[in-house]
């Protein structure tokens, strides 16, 4: 008898040792996979999931909506809000020019980790021209900072901006100096604040 009981303690001891491992696969299935009911209806893009997204409304002239995206590592990406009038116009952008004058902006060669030659710019230093109809609307920088990039896929594409403005079709790449940022937060709309402030869903 004495051995039939020592015989059935490891078989309870590993009856426990199976219950406490199903209990905690199920405790890691629910953090890693998340419930259905608890997921969004449509998934989150790219620019949701990287981007906090701000907006400069009205900036200089009335519909001149711009958006400013910026990523956790500073950078911010600036472009066409959806609610900026050349994008309302009759046939969208039909042309985008990087020559502002003084100098044209596409031909700006950024080198190295060091980011040399980037240019420092104001918020409203003109960063480019776009067409649309008839008329010529410039976008402004938004944020001041050091230009790295302008997107001169939208010489050939400028109809990216028409289809894709939010993506594809970003007018350029600004990095503030972490000092400014507050300040330039300040200025800006929040992606909520801009919704209700157009009328969006």
């Amino acid at each position: 008898m004495e051995g039939g009981g020592e015989e059935g303690e490891p078989l309870q001891s590993d009856a426990l040792v199976k219950m406490d491992k199903i209990v905690e696969d199920e405790e890691l299935r629910s953090l890693l996979i998340p419930d259905v009911k608890d997921l969004p209806s449509i998934p989150p893009s790219a620019v949701e999931s990287n981007f906090v997204r701000y907006y400069a409304s009205d900036f200089l002239k009335p519909g001149h909506d711009q958006y400013v995206y910026r990523h956790a590592n500073g950078l911010c990406v600036v472009g066409l809000a959806p609610s900026h009038v050349a994008l309302r116009e009759e046939g969208g952008v039909t042309a985008v020019n990087f020559n502002v004058g003084k100098s044209d902006r596409s031909e700006m060669k950024v080198t190295g980790k060091r980011k040399r030659n980037a240019q420092h710019f104001d918020a409203k230093t003109s960063l480019c021209k776009v067409c649309a109809n008839g008329k010529e609307f410039i976008v402004r920088c938004c944020v001041k900072g050091s230009l790295l990039e302008v997107n001169d896929r939208l010489l050939k594409q400028p109809d990216l901006l028409n289809s894709s403005a939010e993506r594809e079709g970003y007018i350029g790449i600004i990095m503030p100096k972490p000092i400014d940022w507050p300040k330039i937060k300040d200025s800006l709309l929040s992606h909520e604040d801009y919704k209700k402030l157009r009328g969006l869903s």
